[in-house]
């Protein structure tokens, strides 16, 4: 049975400036913010600081946001930069080690099973067409990236980049997948004086949260459709993470209820699934 669905407010789905602490840093879990499985983090270091972990009974996604990181888990170490991926089972002891300094973000989930740790370098995304492709028109273009998709055997866990065009919207039109997976966006590579508006809700004609969003926010959909926007001359770029309600089950990209008004014409993300 899928969980009870947890409301949406600016106290429980909005995290400010998750990226302003160095080290091994903890924002989003359940006793933080309005879900039941997902949990995310930071790993800062400088020079060539390293932290190490075990991730006990959560499988474990680290995304490289910045510089470059070695990191090793289950006997094998890889050398990261940004926007590589690499999945690493529950019961795992990782490293991660900064060369020349990192930033990755790490999402993670707890699961029964133990899944193949796999490593995906973001080049290899970026040459796949069911992993990288364009979603969307003219003002809602935008170039998403899967990461730890179908291409990752995994129990919770999705995660991916979206990166818009100036001015444009984003996870257009909206849509909900409440049912299946809770997700949260963390806003990336968005330099001063770039903003984005952030909108969660059920009710369109009464949204239930529209948030000013930065780079280093991040911010939880636990249910309802999730459209956003940048202000124009800025892109709204984003690291979307999710967390599937049924281990294995629930875990599908592009499975989405699109806002009745708008699903004449599909998802714009059907490439994916």
């Amino acid at each position: 049975m899928t969980s009870a669905i947890l409301p949406i407010s600016e106290s429980t789905c909005v995290l400010r400036g998750t990226d302003r602490a160095k080290g091994r840093s903890l924002s989003l879990a359940p006793d933080r913010a309005a879900v039941r499985w997902l949990h995310y983090g930071r790993i800062i270091l400088d020079g060539s600081d390293t932290t190490a972990f075990r991730n006990n009974d959560h499988e474990t996604g680290l995304i490289c946001l910045k510089g470059r990181a070695r990191v090793s888990a289950a006997g094998q170490t890889f050398m990261m930069v940004p926007y590589d991926s690499l999945y690493i089972p529950r019961d795992s002891e990782i490293s991660v080690t900064a060369d020349g300094g990192c930033d990755l973000a790490e999402v993670s989930a707890p699961v029964s099973g133990s899944y193949p740790l796999q490593f995906v370098p973001f080049s290899t995304v970026r040459s796949d067409p069911g992993l990288h492709f364009k979603a969307g028109s003219a003002s809602n273009q935008r170039d998403l990236n899967i990461l730890i998709g179908k291409n990752v055997e995994a129990g919770r866990i999705l995660a991916g980049v979206t990166f818009s065009e100036p001015g444009n919207w984003t996870s257009w039109p909206p849509h909900e997948h409440a049912e299946m997976l809770e997700e949260a966006y963390l806003y990336i590579d968005m330099p001063k004086p770039a903003w984005g508006v952030q909108f969660v809700y059920n009710n369109p004609a009464a949204p239930e949260l529209a948030a000013v969003v930065h780079e280093g926010d991040c911010v939880v959909m636990p249910q309802g459709y999730h459209p956003n926007v940048s202000a124009p001359g800025g892109r709204i770029n984003f690291l979307w993470m999710m967390a599937a309600h049924r281990e294995s089950v629930d875990r599908q990209f592009g499975v989405v209820n699109v806002q009745p008004e708008y699903a004449g014409s599909g998802s714009g993300i059907e490439t994916g699934r």
